[in-house]
C-alpha cells in the first residue's frame, strides 16, 4: 500500500503545474509532500518501549510573493497529516498534525528554466485528534504544539509560464511533550 501511495504521489509531482506568469509577483505550486518523522522517536517508560510514529503523505500548495526577482516569501499549506504511533512495533495511538510554514526564500537564477534555491523557514507544528488504542487504550493522549525551523532547495522550470518543481524540505523542530494519563478508574 505503501507503494502504490509513493507512486501516486510522484506521478502527482511530476504533472504538478507550476503556475508563474511572467509578469506576476506570485508563484503558486500544488503538489504532495511526505512527513516523515523518522530523526529520533524516542523511548518511553525508562527505554523499554520503542517508540515509532509513521510517515503519511498529503497533497499541498505554495503561494510564493515575489519581493524581488532573487527573492521571495512562500506559504505552504496542506491537508492534515496523520500518524500512527508504535509502542514496540504495537499499534498504540493516532494523531493529525498541520505544519503552516512559511519561508523566505533566495532564487539564484530565477529566469533560466533550472532555477535552484534556497530558504529558511518557520512552521508551527499544530496536533489534534489523537487517539489512544492497543496497549494505552483508555488512556489520554495529548501532544503540544512545536515550533520548527526549515531548509528548502532546488527548482526546476520548463518554461516561464508554466513547469514542474521539485524541492527537499528538511526540518528540525523541538519534540512535542507526550502527556498520557490513565481514566478516573483505573487509578
Amino acid at each position: 500500500m505503501k507503494l502504490l501511495v509513493s507512486a501516486i504521489a510522484l506521478a502527482l509531482v511530476a504533472s504538478a503545474p507550476l503556475v508563474h506568469a511572467q509578469d506576476s509577483d506570485w508563484i503558486v505550486k500544488v503538489g504532495v509532500h511526505t512527513v516523515d518523522p523518522k530523526s529520533d522517536n524516542g523511548t518511553l517508560a525508562g527505554g523499554t518501549l520503542k517508540s515509532d510514529v509513521g510517515s503519511d503523505v498529503k497533497p499541498t500548495i505554495t503561494a510564493e510573493y515575489l519581493l524581488a526577482p532573487e527573492w521571495g516569501v512562500e506559504v505552504l499549506a496542506s491537508l492534515p497529516w496523520k500518524h500512527d504511533v508504535k509502542l514496540n512495533g504495537v499499534l498504540a495511538a493516532t494523531t493529525k498534525q498541520l505544519p503552516p510554514t512559511v519561508s523566505v526564500q533566495y532564487h539564484f537564477n530565477p529566469t533560466g528554466k533550472v532555477s535552484p534555491f534556497v530558504g529558511l523557514g518557520l512552521n508551527y507544528t499544530i496536533f489534534f485528534s489523537e487517539h489512544t488504542t492497543g496497549p494505552l487504550a483508555g488512556t489520554k493522549l495529548s501532544l503540544d504544539n512545536s515550533p520548527g525551523v526549515l531548509r528548502t532547495a532546488a527548482s526546476i522550470s520548463a518554461s516561464k509560464s508554466a513547469g514542474s518543481s521539485r524541492s527537499t524540505r528538511a526540518g528540525s523542530r523541538s519534540a512535542p511533550t507526550r502527556r498520557s494519563t490513565a481514566p478516573r478508574s483505573a487509578r
